[in-house]
């Protein structure tokens, strides 16, 4: 029986140890998604302006490049940019990402080009055989604009050349702080249905010196900010996911230390009982 008593100490102790350490990461995890939206919300009013200034191209300008718009001659094969996380303890945040990337990529016949930011992801199908085209690791806290830039020319190297003709945009979509989802988006070529909608639209903005070329210089801002935009998104999603696993993890530790204090405390009523009984035993035995 004492044996027992000390391996439920024991087990108090270290769930007690558990607990601590993921109420500390929830605190941590709630901070850091704070942080994490308020540069979301910031990158968001950006984004929208250029697609405003996009989709207003559209509705007014009589030609564009129809390598933008419908690319006619190019091969059959698209380039997925999918993003994830480099850490884990953050409940399905990595693994509906990835599932996702699975799906789409057995869905498409022949090959595909594999561009990812995250390395739990990467390391994923790397370990798969699948080629990673080129990756980006940089923590979340600390990435920027410019880190996306080697991923964003090559993408447009490679869709400008013909040798792509389609790019999907994979990643978790903020809804609020207890529900996010998987979403894919297609950022090339451009999908715009205002534009033979808006017949009688007369612009507010005049473009100087074209449409088009305000189009041309606008694309290559518009996909660095949306896949941007989508890893700060995503990166807020984490912390809020991370947020949730270690308060249900606090909770459930929480839970257990209850349960084991009160089989502690019957197992000690239980020796003290038998320690009673083995001293008026003895008592009797003595009279």
């Amino acid at each position: 029986m004492a044996g027992n008593m000390q391996d439920i100490k024991r087990r108090i102790r270290s769930v007690s140890s558990t607990e601590h350490i993921t109420s500390a990461m929830k605190l941590v995890s709630a901070a850091k998604l704070r942080r994490a939206k308020n540069v979301f919300d910031e990158s968001n009013k950006y984004f929208r302006a250029i697609t405003s200034t996009i989709e207003d191209i559209f509705r007014t300008a009589e030609e564009l490049p129809s390598l933008y718009v419908s690319p006619e001659n190019a091969k059959d094969k698209k380039a997925y940019i999918f993003i994830t996380g480099n850490k884990g303890l953050c409940g399905a945040y990595n693994s509906n990402v990835i599932k996702e990337m699975e799906a789409r990529l057995a869905a498409d016949e022949g090959e595909n080009l594999i561009f990812a930011i995250g390395s739990k992801g990467r390391d994923y199908f790397a370990r798969r055989g699948y080629e990673i085209r080129r990756e980006c690791t940089i923590p979340s806290e600390t990435i920027r604009m410019k880190d996306m830039a080697p991923i964003v020319d090559e993408i447009f190297d490679l869709y400008d050349a013909g040798e792509i003709n389609s790019v999907q945009l994979v990643y978790t979509a903020f809804k609020n702080n207890l529900e996010q989802e998987v979403k894919t988006v297609q950022i090339l070529p451009i999908e715009a249905a205002a534009a033979s909608e808006e017949d009688e639209y007369k612009p507010d903005v005049e473009y100087e010196p074209s449409p088009l070329e305000v189009f041309n210089y606008l694309i290559p801002k518009y996909v660095s900010v949306q896949v941007y935009s989508a890893v700060v998104e995503s990166a807020t999603c984490e912390h809020a996911a991370r947020r949730m696993a270690m308060e249900n993890a606090t909770d459930n530790a929480r839970d257990m230390l209850g349960r084991l204090s009160l089989f502690y405390n019957r197992a000690r009523q239980a020796a003290i009982t038998n320690e009673i009984i083995e001293v008026v035993s003895g008592s009797e035995a003595l009279e």
